[in-house]
């Protein structure tokens, strides 16, 4: 993502010629279309623009303005995002009853980070409230009594916080098309596994029953296909041979926090290029992804292709 690009989503029932309406009026007005990705599930149609603005006819009240006429005579929703919308970077944090990652985002992200903050917490029970008190941050309970999330609440709550970014602190409900298309690459989520293997639940369970030796979490943006958007950070752990699933969880809770704060910071910080199903740096970054150093200077750094092995020693 291009952070000097303006981000247009616009979003609704599947028709013909809703591409054409929409790039026509960009073009009218001298936006260039700089990338376009479009997507249907179940019926809802998405379509997401990085459009360069920096030399169009009219001003940015004028094209949203443009838009959203445009969209209302579709039946459309739309979001204009220009670069300068995007400076008070504000976080929605969406939680269900484990307070490890919630923590660690209120403890990065208010106390700490003067160019982000977590602006209100969402969840589908009302165990973490208290939390959200403790740091005066507006806290919503927004699921019934089995805890089945009311997702037009959501977006209301959403749209009246201005949100940049959607954090998952071990949001423990899949999001639909109709939350995960309106803020496109701006979910993140952290699963207790080193995707894509063991996705869905119980995922620490699953690493148990196939008995890998090394686990890990991962932190990822989140699209409308379950656990299989774009990596952005993981940490690995070893398994003891005897280890239970609580064991696991007791390990990755901490690696959890860790990955979501650090994808968040790498997101925030413009760092991060989404393209072809993964992300890469930009190339003007200084952040790093996979292993630190400490850690990637254990492992070997030569290939042994065409050597011999005899009695324990590698001979040319």
């Amino acid at each position: 993502m291009n952070p000097d690009f303006t981000e247009i989503t616009v979003i609704g029932d599947d028709d013909t010629g809703l591409i054409a309406r929409v790039t026509s009026l960009l073009f009218e007005r001298d936006a260039n279309i700089e990338d376009l990705d479009q997507a249907v599930r179940e019926g809802l149609f998405r379509m997401t623009m990085r459009v360069d603005t920096t030399e169009m006819t009219c001003t940015e009240d004028d094209l949203r303005e443009a838009l959203e006429a445009l969209c209302d005579d579709l039946g459309m929703d739309v979001q204009v995002r220009f670069p300068a919308d995007r400076e008070a970077k504000r976080i929605a944090v969406l939680a269900t009853k484990e307070s490890h990652c919630l923590a660690a985002m209120l403890e990065a992200f208010v106390d700490d980070d003067p160019e982000a903050e977590v602006v209100v917490v969402v969840a589908n029970h009302d165990d973490l409230a208290p939390l959200a008190a403790a740091h005066d941050i507006p806290f919503y309970d927004i699921g019934d009594a089995g805890g089945v999330p009311d997702e037009e609440w959501l977006l209301d709550i959403l749209a009246e916080y201005e949100v940049d970014l959607v954090a998952l602190a071990r949001y423990m409900r899949i999001l639909s098309p109709n939350v995960v298309f309106r803020y496109e690459s701006r979910i993140i989520n952290v699963h207790p596994s080193l995707l894509p293997s063991f996705a869905g639940a119980e995922a620490y369970r699953q690493a148990i029953e196939k008995g890998v030796r090394i686990a890990g979490v991962t932190a990822h943006y989140v699209t409308t296909d379950l656990d299989q958007g774009p990596i952005i950070a993981q940490r690995a752990f070893d398994v003891p041979d005897d280890a239970t699933p609580e064991e696991l969880e007791e390990r990755g809770q901490p690696l959890e926090a860790e990955a979501l704060v650090e994808a968040v910071r790498l997101h925030l910080a413009g760092d991060l290029v989404v393209g072809r199903g993964r992300t890469h740096l930009r190339e003007d970054s200084d952040a790093e992804l996979g292993l630190p150093e400490e850690i990637a200077e254990l492992n070997p750094d030569a290939p042994v292709d065409n050597a011999s092995v005899t009695g324990g020693r590698t001979e040319e």
